[in-house]
């Protein structure tokens, strides 16, 4: 008799297992009781009854405490009304390891102090959803793109050179030069894209920004595709059927934890299908300017203060504003060309404003995926790189893409905590990711 895993027990009603778990929590009633057991896999409720067990048994399971490992015999019984849809009738249940006044107990916690023994926190039913569900999501995005046939491309984490300025990099010597964390994987997709056709990079990604909001997060993981020959509109049209992908993979699958878990409105998500509606920066504008002259005339809002105006970026307040009017998320496109990286493409049409787009998730979630077409003209790169300031003999490779074979081409990147604090319904991105790095915290 080999030990299962308690998301596989549904297969074996009738049967006699061994399951190997931790115990989540229990309950007594008179001369029956009902410990939970969880593996990981999933929770198990387990019945024991005091004239069906031995002596030992019983006393184990009154003995038992919370996060104490434990081993159970029984014969799994289909419960409707249980988790996973069984139950095990207890025959045998044996402690491995009794732990002793474990730190996190049905009652209210601070987050402070939840972070501070995240490596505990980790087990409890609502972090352990948020997690299977980032899981899943990670899981959708690289489906994705490995069915629509990209190639997958590590890019470097050490780099010689930004990709966005240096004023948010991690430095590190490195043999006596200077490196940084990398802000992002795409410098090295571009060649890549130009080898490949269709790429994407998938990993960590470092920003020194000294942010304290719920959005950020010094260490994060993006997903980035670039693929050569595509525009603006190919590139906005990735977008929106990569998000409605990854946000539908994750409610077909793990809608249970979502709704009653984590109590997320999943009918929210449940929205998040083509067509996306598009504006542009300007229009962006005139809307943030009505909400704000609305919540003026409410009392919301300092009426002396200035309306928002053109050439000022969008911030996260600004892009609630934004996308509280849409039931799915917003892209917000052609943003002003100085608010932009130097590798951004002017719009021919409009020199003033980059061919850029971010996604805006609705529900207050903001900017979620950025992105856009790239300069493909050599001498046109050569001045942005210019008057960004930039060291120019740190790009010469990244020119060189531009000698060479020269295309059109685009591409964006997800932050994956953000979008998963989206659809899991969360208010900090600290909770979206294993162990968070932020200004104030890099144990545990």
């Amino acid at each position: 008799m080999s030990t299962l895993r308690i998301k596989e027990l549904p297969h074996y009603i009738g049967q006699r297992v061994i399951v190997d778990g931790w115990l989540y929590n229990k309950r007594t009633s008179g001369k029956v009781q009902f410990p939970i057991v969880r593996d990981g896999s999933g929770y198990l409720q387990c019945v024991v009854v005091k004239k069906d067990v031995g002596e030992e048994t019983w006393d184990a399971v009154e003995r038992v405490t919370q996060e104490s490992t434990v081993r159970v015999v029984g014969i799994v019984r289909a419960e409707p009304r249980a988790a996973g849809g069984v139950e095990l009738g207890v025959q045998s249940f044996e402690i491995m390891a009794l732990t002793e006044d474990y730190p996190i107990t049905p009652k209210e916690h601070g987050t402070a102090f939840l972070m501070d023994i995240r490596h505990l926190w980790l087990r409890s039913s609502k972090q352990h959803a948020v997690l299977k569900i980032r899981s899943e999501l990670q899981q959708a995005c690289r489906d994705f793109f490995y069915e629509r046939d990209f190639t997958l491309i590590d890019s470097p984490i050490l780099t010689p050179a930004a990709c966005e300025g240096t004023s948010t990099l991690f430095e590190t010597d490195y043999f006596g030069e200077k490196a940084f964390l990398s802000q992002s994987g795409q410098l090295y997709l571009e060649p890549a894209a130009a080898a490949f056709g269709r790429v994407y990079c998938f990993g960590p990604t470092f920003r020194a920004e000294k942010s304290k909001t719920r959005r950020h997060l010094t260490e994060f993981w993006m997903v980035e595709p670039e693929v050569a020959y595509m525009d603006l509109d190919g590139d906005m049209a990735l977008m929106e059927e990569f998000v409605s992908h990854v946000v539908g993979t994750a409610l077909g699958k793990h809608e249970r934890e979502l709704a009653g878990v984590l109590e997320r409105d999943v009918s929210r998500l449940r929205q998040v299908k083509p067509p996306f509606p598009r504006i542009t920066y300007g229009e962006a504008v005139e809307v943030i300017r009505s909400a704000q002259r609305a919540l003026a005339a409410e009392g919301k809002r300092d009426p002396a203060a200035p309306l928002m105006a053109w050439g000022e970026d969008i911030g996260g307040d600004e892009e609630t504003l934004v996308a509280g009017g849409f039931d799915r998320p917003v892209m917000v496109h052609r943003y002003p060309a100085q608010l932009k990286a130097f590798y951004f493409k002017k719009d021919p049409a409009d020199p003033k404003v980059a061919l850029g787009c971010d996604v805006l998730a609705p529900e207050g979630y903001g900017e979620i995926i950025g992105g856009g077409q790239r300069e493909d003209d050599l001498a046109v790169l050569e001045t942005a790189i210019a008057e960004h300031r930039l060291p120019a003999e740190s790009f010469e490779w990244y020119l060189d893409l531009r000698r060479y074979g020269s295309v059109p081409h685009a591409g964006f990147g997800m932050g994956v905590e953000r979008c998963v604090a989206w659809v899991c319904g969360l208010h900090h991105v600290r909770e979206t990711i294993p162990f968070a790095r932020m200004m104030e915290r890099i144990t545990p």
